[in-house]
């Protein structure tokens, strides 16, 4: 699984947050991963990036344009795992990726991935005649939502569908809202104590429903392919990859 021909140097941007105690935690048992620089809210990542080969971001959807924006400059990769994104913040992302190799995700864990696989292959296996709803719980301390998982699975429903998500979705429903849709993507977000992060893909039908579920009951889960995702990137090709990239999913 992880690659010692060569110490890939990282820099963890986020480090005294809770995705950032995990990965300095986790990156201490990967051989092939040193961790040169450590930076967080009020840091200066330019003062240390020139000694890193990848900077791993789990800050604030603010701070990701201006750190790729740093990294692109001085020809570093990136790996961003912040979620949340403005549509112009994810439209300056796309086009830095043709200047250095970006790993963007809104999920880092394997199993994750593997649901993102199976939710395309049930869509398209299953059909039009079931109705598709996502439900997602976090901790009480998350602030956006829905989460960038659960807006990943939306997209891989919209996708198989041919649908706009943008005119699929349904946030939740309150009040008289009238029968479902046929077209409508139901997601429907839940916070709570401290959950780390739960993902359920419903498909539901007369006479049966199939359910696709995924439960993180650590972030180290995240962290850890966080890590494989930063030793994957360096040597690659400017452009804007993903975790099933990393994973051989897809090409």
């Amino acid at each position: 699984m992880w690659s010692t021909a060569a110490v890939t140097k990282v820099i963890i941007a986020g480090a005294k947050g809770r995705m950032g105690a995990a990965l300095l935690r986790c990156a201490e048992s990967i051989p092939g991963i040193a961790v040169v620089g450590r930076v967080d809210l009020g840091d200066d990542l330019g003062a240390v990036l020139g000694q890193a080969d990848v900077v791993i971001d789990f800050t604030f959807h603010e701070s990701t344009v201006p750190f790729a924006r740093l990294c692109a400059a001085r020809q570093k990769a990136i790996v961003i795992g912040t979620t949340g994104h403005t549509d112009a913040e994810r439209k300056e992302l796309i086009a830095l990726a043709s200047k250095i190799p970006i790993v963007w995700s809104a999920n880092y864990s394997t199993g994750v991935n593997a649901l993102f696989w199976l939710t395309r292959k049930a869509a398209e296996i299953l059909g039009p005649d079931f109705d598709l709803e996502i439900i997602e719980m976090h901790h009480r301390l998350k602030k956006d939502a829905p989460s960038g998982t659960a807006a990943t699975l939306a997209q891989i429903l919209a996708d198989a569908r041919k649908q706009a998500l943008d005119r699929a979705a349904r946030y939740g429903r309150h009040g008289v809202v009238g029968e479902r849709t046929s077209e409508e993507i139901g997601i429907h977000s839940i916070r709570g104590g401290d959950v780390v992060g739960d993902h359920t893909v419903i498909f539901a039908t007369e006479g049966e429903r199939l359910e696709l579920t995924h439960k993180a009951s650590s972030r180290d889960t995240f962290a850890f392919g966080a890590l494989r995702a930063a030793q994957w990137v360096v040597g690659q090709k400017p452009g804007l990859y993903d975790m099933q990239h990393v994973l051989g999913l897809k090409e």
